[in-house]
């Protein structure tokens, strides 16, 4: 009965994530756009469920504990074979100067700030990389790595999606309004908006504005930003290795390399593994649309494991100054990708 409870957990997880997921072309069809991606959905779902139903037993929150583990793991190891190391020499590299400085921004202000305001450490460094790098999946790679809490990957989440959700709706009206060139668009849009679908979304409807279906600018841009998760991934890894070290947690006599060595999580490595198999063109175009399919589907049943584990009344006390931190953290990074577009207009053209 035990275990029936548990597998329980694992499949309602499943479901969540499955319908969250397809959640997305319903709202592409009555919105025109994803307002919401399915991980927060399924967040957000799993959230109302465990507020409403009595405290579930041991064995179902044992369930939910491997879903939200395992199935980061593998979602973030398929997010691999989307990425491609050949990118960051491709359309967009002339973005790779602001997207640097705004990932340096972003964790600094992220982590000043957050000290300064009472938000734990883990809380603002996901925040810092959902924001400067690609929303809830940076949050769902970041979190593995520096063993954040199902509450701070929650806080994270909730803290970048309100401020993605309004860069998306506004950005294509506001580079008109600013006589923005279409590559300064995509300047701002591919830097500052988180999530690549909220990407998407501003760039169909820059498109529909400027009457050229074919402007892809925003999204060659958002790819090399994204691209940059293998990096801080790994620069995160050996940070935490450091830590580790001069807590005493591992050796004295070992070196950060040794340390780096004994700790390193292996779905980064896989992570890595893939990305480079995509460099080579490993997979098709078929291929990365399916992985990117299947991980969404993966990190949604993730979130639904989240979910389960955070009541409302925790996320009103303490969830509010994390939200607080990434209305500032974003505000920091449009500036400064708005700020960039203006004074470099004639290197971006």
């Amino acid at each position: 009965m035990e275990s029936k409870k548990k597998y329980g957990a694992i499949l309602l997880c499943l479901i969540i994530g499955f319908l969250a997921t397809k959640s997305t072309d319903l709202q592409s069809a009555i919105f025109g756009r994803v307002v919401m991606g399915g991980p927060m959905v399924a967040l957000l779902v799993s959230m109302i469920i465990c507020n409403i139903i009595p405290t579930p037993g041991k064995e179902f929150k044992e369930g939910t504990t491997y879903s939200s583990k395992q199935f980061l793991n593998w979602g973030i190891i398929l997010t691999g074979g989307t990425l491609s190391f050949a990118s960051i020499l491709g359309t967009g590299v002339k973005a790779l100067p602001l997207i640097l400085f705004n990932i340096c921004l972003s964790f600094a202000v992220a982590l000043l700030v957050g000290r300064k305001i009472g938000v734990t450490k883990n809380t603002s460094v996901l925040v810092g990389g959902g924001t400067c790098i690609c929303g809830g999946t940076a949050i769902a790679t970041l979190s593995r790595i520096i063993k954040a809490t199902d509450a701070e990957i929650a806080f994270g989440m909730a803290a970048i999606f309100l401020f993605d959700t309004i860069s998306a709706f506004s950005y294509p009206y506001i580079a008109p309004a600013l006589g923005f060139t279409d590559n300064q668009f995509a300047f701002v849009a591919g830097t500052a908006i988180n999530d690549t679908s909220s990407v998407a979304g501003a760039q169909a409807t820059f498109q529909a504005m400027i009457g050229n279906p074919d402007f892809n600018g925003a999204l060659n841009v958002k790819l090399v930003r994204t691209t940059m998760l293998i990096f801080v991934a790994v620069v995160w890894t050996v940070l935490m290795a450091r830590d580790a070290k001069k807590n005493g947690e591992v050796g004295s006599n070992d070196s950060i390399f040794m340390v780096v060595k004994k700790t390193f999580p292996m779905f980064i490595l896989w992570f890595v593994v893939m990305a480079g198999l995509n460099t080579m063109g490993v997979f098709t175009d078929k291929g990365i649309s399916l992985l990117t399919t299947v991980s969404k589907f993966l990190f949604a049943s993730a979130l639904a494991g989240v979910g389960f584990k955070i009541k409302f009344k925790d996320v009103f006390s303490k969830g509010l100054k994390p939200i607080a931190l990434g209305g500032i953290t974003w505000a920091c990074v449009a500036a400064s990708s708005y700020i960039f577009a203006f004074v470099f207009s004639g290197y971006i053209g």
